[in-house]
């Protein structure tokens, strides 16, 4: 697994911060990953910048501990996803031990009001964060939080498109594979 002085070698990034931590696995040529499975890969994520920015600069080790609390969320937003708009008991029931580690206090700054996350240990800091992210994204449009359409994908996205209509995690790999095989399957009817 990549060091944090690498690059991020996932597919795909720059996507909310749930759904990032839902793409921390990827599947490509070479097979199946978890960015997670390492403490370096744990730390490239930690110090990527949509959780450096979750997590207002604070600066959270990449222990086996902050690693165990990120499979949590990730097996929470897992079960979520499956139906967003419509959770299963099991999925609430598992992305809220999550959000029970955290909370967000009030506070006022000298440039005005704000909010700072409170969590009972510091290694809950990142999966909080990204599962309170999920209920930020359910309360915007949960019908946008979607995985791939290609069935050997397991990439999620964010649908930011103004009509809603994305299929594809990228259209330079998932779309254009679909697209290719519709094609080689009408060149190739008998």
């Amino acid at each position: 697994m990549p060091s944090p002085a690498e690059p991020d070698p996932r597919p795909l990034t720059g996507e909310p911060l749930a759904v990032d931590l839902l793409n921390t696995r990827w599947i490509d040529a070479a097979g199946r990953h978890d960015l997670l499975d390492s403490l370096e890969g744990t730390a490239l994520w930690l110090n990527t910048p949509p959780v450096r920015e979750a997590l207002g600069g604070i600066s959270v080790p990449a222990g086996h501990d902050t690693r165990e609390r990120l499979h949590q969320a990730r097996a929470a937003l897992d079960e979520a996803v499956a139906d967003p708009a419509h959770p299963s008991p099991a999925a609430v029931t598992a992305v809220n031990d999550v959000l029970a580690h955290g909370r967000l206090r009030q506070v006022l700054r000298p440039d005005g009001p704000g909010t700072v996350a409170e969590v009972d240990a510091p290694a809950w800091l990142p999966a909080w964060a990204a599962t309170a992210d999920f209920l930020r994204l359910l309360a915007d449009r949960p019908d946008r939080i979607r995985a791939c359409g290609n069935p050997q994908c397991v990439l999620h996205f964010y649908d930011v498109s103004k009509n809603g209509t994305r299929r594809w995690c990228s259209m330079s790999g998932c779309g254009n594979r679909a697209k290719a095989q519709r094609h080689y399957a009408r060149r190739h009817q008998v």
